[in-house]
């Protein structure tokens, strides 16, 4: 049945039915993350970096009405230049995308979606959504955080986009039985700097380990996905300080404009990086590098164990 709407790249293909490691890459990063031709060249880098570790990228989207798992050099190029008129699609978008025959930039949410769809299960970002700030009189939730309590995918990034309120989002995924683990630290990062004021779930220290657990975690029916918080290499990182600062600045300026909804992360993210003189760009390509490799680790090792 999903045939009808799914497409899999012939390598992606050959790799799941040989058993080969697999990562899942999203769209929104290229189309809505970073400038082009910035995203374009970061992208193809995330593929690279997937494939020097060991395992096969397939970059999620949707391209006329179907659901895409591995995207053409051309595709990319096409999401990279089309840029923010290309829809960000979540859960609920997908049948109306399918229905018009549109294209569509996955968000983590969609994208954890069509994955399994393919049955693949790890998949590399940059940061997930959350609780925005203010949540308490807007209710402004990311689906993404549904999404892991929902769907059996493992989300390696760089902890929660610090423009978002990270203790509220952590206490969502406890509610909702997400656990968040720590690569290497017992102290959940803000995507841009390596720590926040909040902890993790657990601290794991190798890929292994961390493939280990979520091998058992489903062999067990544990529906849902977890959260790998991998902190932003330390050369890379911001400090806390200005990148606050910016964050503070940029919410300022997005309340005066009325920006709400989907396009507030997208505001946000590109007002921080006109704030920070470009910075928080380079640290948002380098940590985006430095999970695809994390990500391509720990599949490699739940491929061997299966």
């Amino acid at each position: 049945m999903l045939a009808q709407y799914l497409d899999i790249h012939p390598e992606v293909q050959q790799a799941l039915q040989s058993g080969q490691a697999v990562v899942a890459l999203e769209s929104t990063i290229i189309s809505h993350g970073m400038p082009y031709p910035q995203n374009v060249e970061t992208a193809k880098k995330v593929e690279q970096t997937v494939r020097d570790n060991g395992a096969i990228p397939a970059t999620i989207a949707m391209i006329q009405g179907r659901l895409k798992v591995g995207l053409t050099a051309e595709e990319l190029e096409y999401f990279g230049k089309t840029g923010q008129s290309i829809t960000k699609v979540s859960r609920r978008d997908i049948p109306f995308i399918v229905a018009k025959k549109a294209d569509g930039a996955t968000t983590v949410a969609s994208t954890m979606i069509i994955a399994a769809m393919a049955d693949i299960k790890v998949f590399a970002t940059g940061g997930i959504g959350g609780v925005h700030r203010g949540a308490q009189e807007t209710f402004d939730i990311s689906a993404d955080l549904e999404e892991l309590a929902a769907t059996n995918v493992a989300v390696v990034c760089a902890g929660a986009k610090s423009i978002l309120d990270i203790g509220l989002t952590l206490e969502f995924l406890e509610t909702n039985g997400v656990p968040v683990i720590g690569y290497q630290t017992e102290t959940l990062p803000a995507f841009y700097t390596r720590e926040s004021d909040f902890g993790v779930d657990y601290r794991l220290d190798t890929p292994e380990a961390i493939a280990e657990a979520l091998a058992i975690k489903w062999s067990l029916h544990l529906k849902g996905g977890a959260v790998i918080a991998n902190p932003i290499p330390s050369e890379y990182a911001m400090d806390k300080a200005s990148i606050d600062s910016a964050i503070q600045n940029a919410i300022s300026e997005m309340d005066k404009a009325g920006v709400k909804g989907k396009a507030s992360t997208p505001f946000l993210l590109a007002k921080v990086a006109e704030l920070t003189g470009g910075n928080s760009l380079d640290a948002n390509i380098q940590l985006v590098l430095n999970n695809a490799k994390l990500a391509s680790r720990i599949a490699v090792s739940l491929s061997a164990d299966a």
